[in-house]
């Protein structure tokens, strides 16, 4: 009876994206007597900007929403004013000031205002 045997197939795989990067960059050279401090204030200056960054703009998104949150607010009490206003000018023709008088017994007059006229002639 025969045997079954595989063949191992050989991976073409090239490595993964930082093997890759870690060959064109060749850093071992760097790091090979430990840890360079005379990168260290522009690894320490780009990380602060970097925290600076992230900050404003979390910052500026709280913003934005808090702008659309006051932009729909208005957008409510312009349309109660334009609302009350449009009540209180109906409320204040003449027609609806009798009507609501009457019930207190108070009647329009039907004659129309006479003018007081005053002599200021002097003796």
């Amino acid at each position: 009876m025969a045997v079954n045997t595989y063949k191992l197939k050989e991976s073409i795989s090239r490595g993964s994206i930082f093997s890759r990067l870690e060959g064109l960059l060749k850093m071992e050279g760097v790091f090979a007597y430990g840890l360079p401090l005379k990168y260290l204030p522009y690894v320490l200056f780009m990380m602060a900007v970097g925290i600076f960054y992230i900050g404003n703009s979390h910052y500026a998104d709280k913003n934005v929403r808090k702008i659309d949150l006051l932009k729909k607010e208005v957008e409510d009490l312009r349309a109660d004013y334009t609302t009350l206003k449009a009540d209180y000018m109906y409320a204040s023709k003449q027609s609806e000031v009798a009507k609501k008088v009457g019930a207190l017994g108070i009647k329009e007059s039907l004659r129309p205002p006479e003018k007081i006229v005053i002599s200021t002639s002097e003796h």
